[in-house]
């Protein structure tokens, strides 16, 4: 059950990923809706990250091409932000909190310009938004893994985009900051802003997300959650784990997800 979507802010067409020939992502034709937090769903080794690479043209495609509010990448670079996975960064790096979030401000400012001081006060505001501001002098490397993870999102907020791409942004954070983030995630998609999440936590997924894209190599559903988190689809896109899915498709027929802590 693939959804298309009318005037969509991502689409793709046909693209193909390969790694040493073998392919990754194959024939995926995927269009996202406007304004919508979206949750990018499937087993290990689906191809997740790679998608979103694909469509930030940080992996090569084999075939196909991606757009962007119906335009190429480079032409609306300014108004795409990208959180890669944390364990992709360097956290020894030697810089502060502060100067972290203020490279969200590069794309507005060339890369050797020295931010304003609009700019910083920019970068306070986005760590009010994570409740980081009283770290704003510390050396990221002194930080928790929750506290890093909310650093990384301030930085994509300084950014100000309109399309956030951010691949398992709740993995390996407490609680605390788990519901931070999406509820920072709701707020943006009131503001406008269309957010897409590569995530694996299936009981979350329905609670999370207003659209779901199911994947593994292929794709198999992208619509409305609650269209798309149905025991058949997920059967589909996990294959044999049966004890797991018999587990979640009771759930979702129920409708009764572990409830977590509330905030």
């Amino acid at each position: 059950m693939i959804h298309q979507v009318e005037n969509p802010v991502v689409e793709l067409h046909d693209i193909t990923v390969s790694y040493n020939r073998k392919p990754v992502l194959w024939d995926i034709d995927l269009t996202l809706p406007h304004a919508a937090i979206i949750g990018i769903i499937g087993p290990n080794g689906a191809g997740k990250s790679t998608l979103v690479k694909s469509m930030m043209g940080l992996v090569e495609i084999s075939s196909g091409y991606v757009k962007m509010f119906d335009q190429d990448l480079e032409q609306v670079r300014s108004r795409v932000s990208y959180v890669p996975q944390k364990e992709s960064v360097d956290w020894d790096f030697p810089a502060s909190v502060t100067d972290v979030v203020l490279m969200g401000r590069y794309g507005k400012l060339g890369l050797f310009t020295r931010p304003r001081k609009a700019d910083k006060e920019v970068a306070l505001e986005c760590l009010r938004q994570v409740d980081m501001q009283d770290y704003a002098n510390r050396q990221i490397s002194q930080l928790s893994g929750g506290q890093q993870q909310r650093v990384f999102l301030a930085r994509a907020l300084a950014q100000e985009a309109d399309l956030y791409f951010m691949d398992e942004p709740f993995a390996g954070v407490d609680a605390a900051t788990e519901r931070a983030i999406i509820n920072l995630m709701k707020t943006m998609s009131k503001q406008g802003k269309t957010v897409v999440v590569v995530h694996h936590d299936l009981q979350s997924a329905q609670e999370y997300f207003d659209w779901v894209v199911l994947l593994n190599l292929r794709l198999i559903a992208s619509g409305p959650a609650d269209q798309v988190l149905t025991p058949e689809l997920l059967q589909e896109t996990y294959g044999g784990k049966l004890t797991l899915l018999a587990e979640v498709g009771a759930l979702l027929t129920k409708k009764e997800f572990p409830s977590r802590e509330k905030g």
